[in-house]
């Protein structure tokens, strides 16, 4: 009987097996195609240049083979660089390189190319997308002195590139990290002072002193007087420890101090109370070359993405910080600065923000030249609307190399507003810039010099 039992429930599956058999080959409807429902960002839209995320979304799942994203059409000497339907979605993510400032791409996704169940075409899907022009105003109403260095620097952007010197920290007989030694050493080599040089206040916190004393601005109103362009930076040293008075153990390096700039917006804090107290000291500073007319490219807390400055903890703080300097040195009516900020490439999250910076800048040592367009590229890529520049270059000790050669950077497609090779010093054994790359730079008719500049003041 137990058998009986057994055969007859194999026959009922059987029947039963056979009628969803019947059901499924004979009683599903048709599945209409998809149908377009959206795109992010929608057409008509304006974005950055360089690659451009865009999802187009349809009303039902979808299915795309990535080996076909090549027969996805982009106007404009535009590329698309990949595009997917990542899992079992609605969605079609592509990623769409679009290098051209102010110019408009269309995108088009051919009918047939997105399918829906039982392979039903998608109908063709077209939109435009307009990129952002290069930034032409400055973050802070300039003096107008500044406003002249700005719009120079705008007129020349990728079109030429102006030269510079980094001032040396310790020279026999000058003034540590306020000198013009370099640039006369260029000079000496080319016949042709560089176009810019730069000031470092690294030693803030001795100044004034026997022999630092920033309130004394001869060697910048010099060059200013003959015709550069002025840059000025600020590696910002801190005490090692709370109560440490002794400038000698200052440093910048975040290995080295117990300083934490988390701490630096919480009233009470020595962090807090040396952030603020600095401020105002630089200011001051800054105050004497406003006063004196003398625009200043202004290059704080650089590199904060590599994380071996104090300034680099995090991105969060380092904004913070960035907007607080930025806010305060405006109350301060210092509106001769011109902003610079340094990426180390691929750290957006650590970007203040276009109404913070004026420029993009970038260290390099001892990349080659195709490595140095790459950044540039990458750069582009990320902060198309600004204007980007070298901010440092030279020699590398990890790949015992020096930087490419300017020209053959350039010819590479690294349009650098600027280029400025680290100083050497005396005990150098290795030159980030010696006199044959000097002489290569300067003899290039697209480097601009001092001489070529025009009369700001």
């Amino acid at each position: 009987m137990k058998k009986l039992h057994i055969l007859y429930a194999f026959a009922a599956a059987a029947f039963l097996l056979t009628a969803c058999d019947t059901d499924v080959e004979h009683d599903i409807a048709q599945v209409d195609a998809p149908v377009f429902v959206s795109a992010t960002p929608e057409t008509g839209s304006t974005v950055k240049t360089g690659n451009v995320t865009v999802t187009l979304q349809y009303d039902k799942n979808i299915y795309f083979a990535s080996e076909d994203a090549s027969q996805i059409s982009i106007s404009d000497n535009g590329t698309v660089v990949s595009a997917d339907v990542i899992g079992v979605s609605n969605t079609l993510t592509i990623v769409a390189n679009c290098p051209n400032r102010g110019a408009t791409y269309t995108l088009t996704v051919p009918a047939g190319l997105v399918t829906g169940p039982n392979q039903m075409p998608a109908p063709e899907v077209s939109l435009t997308l307009s990129t952002t022009g290069l930034n032409t105003t400055p973050v802070n109403s300039l003096t107008a002195e500044a406003q002249q260095v700005y719009d120079f620097l705008v007129e020349n952007f990728e079109t030429r590139t102006l030269s510079a010197t980094m001032a040396v920290d310790g020279v026999s007989g000058q003034t540590g990290s306020w000198n013009t030694a370099d640039a006369e050493q260029v000079y000496q080599w080319t016949g042709q002072y560089p176009a810019m040089n730069c000031f470092d206040y690294l030693h803030l916190a001795a100044s004034p002193s026997n022999w630092i004393d920033y309130s004394d601005i001869t060697p910048v109103k010099s060059w200013w007087d003959n015709g550069g362009i002025v840059l000025a930076m600020w590696h910002w040293n801190v005490p090692k420890a709370e109560g440490d008075t002794d400038t000698n153990n200052y440093t910048s390096t975040l290995s080295e101090t117990a300083f934490n700039i988390d701490n630096a917006f919480t009233e009470g804090t020595w962090e807090y109370n040396t952030v603020h107290a600095d401020l105002a000291k630089i200011a001051g500073y800054l105050r004497l070359l406003h006063d004196a007319n003398i625009p200043v490219i202004w290059r704080p807390l650089h590199e904060a993405a590599g994380g071996w400055f104090w300034w680099g903890k995090n991105a969060d703080s380092f904004k913070k910080l960035w907007v607080e300097m930025f806010d305060y040195f405006e109350t301060q009516g210092l509106n001769n600065l011109i902003w610079v900020w340094t990426s180390e490439t691929n750290d957006t999250d650590w970007y203040p923000g276009d109404e913070y910076v004026d420029i993009i800048g970038r260290d390099l040592y001892g990349n080659d030249a195709v490595d140095c367009a790459a950044q540039y590229r990458i750069l582009t890529n990320d902060f198309g609307n600004k204007m980007i520049t070298l901010s440092e270059c030279g020699y590398s000790e990890y790949t015992d190399s020096t930087v490419g050669l300017l020209s053959e950077q350039w010819n590479a497609g690294a349009r650098w507003l600027w280029f400025m090779p680290w100083y050497d010093s005396a005990e150098s054994t290795s030159f980030h810039a010696d006199e044959a790359w000097w002489q290569d730079a300067m003899n290039q008719d697209y480097v601009v010099s001092r001489d070529e500049l025009p009369d700001f003041r």
